[in-house]
């Protein structure tokens, strides 16, 4: 555990900035929670994490994630929240439902409707994230979000696949997520931050059936701006545990 030190820092770092970014924005530090994204990183590191005090997860692939949570649940006795923030493929989705306990990736009907009736058949009711990509980068997945405001057509698609989703049993939408552009400058990705929040306020507005209080933005390079912004929930990988490992 001779890293150990340098993992705590790294964190402690992480929720000083969280901090400092609430207090700028007249929020309180405990209103925006934070995902240390372990992908590509052993059990091991996720259990001196937990050492640390970190209890929030995020993973990205299904078959890395599912032996990993076993591993390290069968390690500790600290009671730990599994977010799936990866883009999930619709024939992976029972395992996903079976393990993880919030979703912030879903961006498909279809994704959807899988996903209702696994958690019916195991007896589950998983908070969902609608992913969208308000950014409209071609290389982005999520629903189509960016000309929702401008463009008719796109906010009634939005829209009546929205009212589709949250009437599925067994999955419960709790907000919004996205992916900003890579930037070399934060301030670029507050555009993206404040497209979301303003398209979560008018879903809130059209649908308060639903839970609208999570967005899921901000990532080490600009999760101060996210926060500034709205943000959550911020999805923070390389600020806790360094460069990502090869698989």
């Amino acid at each position: 555990m001779g890293n150990m030190t340098t993992l705590c820092e790294r964190l402690a770092v992480v929720r000083a900035n969280i901090a400092a970014a609430c207090a700028r924005a007249n929020r309180p530090p405990d209103s925006v929670r934070l995902i240390a994204v372990s992908k590509t990183h052993p059990a091991e590191t996720v259990l001196e994490a937990v050492a640390c005090g970190q209890l929030e997860f995020g993973e990205n692939r299904i078959e890395e994630a599912a032996p990993k949570i076993h591993e390290v649940q069968s390690r500790t006795t600290a009671r730990l929240t599994w977010h799936m923030i990866g883009h999930v493929q619709s024939r992976k989705a029972r395992d996903v439902i079976a393990v993880v306990d919030i979703i912030h990736s879903l961006d498909s009907l279809k994704l959807a409707e899988r996903y209702s009736r696994f958690a019916v058949e195991l007896g589950r009711n998983v908070p969902v994230l609608l992913e969208v990509n308000v950014s409209g980068e071609a290389s982005k997945s999520g629903f189509p979000g960016a000309n929702w405001q401008t463009d008719p057509q796109q906010r009634e698609s939005l829209w009546n696949v929205i009212q589709r989703i949250i009437e599925l049993p067994g999955i419960h939408v709790e907000g919004l997520m996205t992916m900003a552009p890579l930037v070399d400058d934060p301030e670029k990705a507050r555009p993206t931050f404040t497209a979301l929040r303003c398209l979560r306020d008018a879903l809130a507005a059209s649908f308060p059936q639903a839970g609208w209080g999570t967005l899921s933005m901000g990532m080490t390079d600009d999760y101060a701006v996210a926060i500034e912004e709205g943000a959550t929930m911020v999805r923070i990988g390389r600020a806790i545990f360094g460069e990502r490992q090869a698989m």
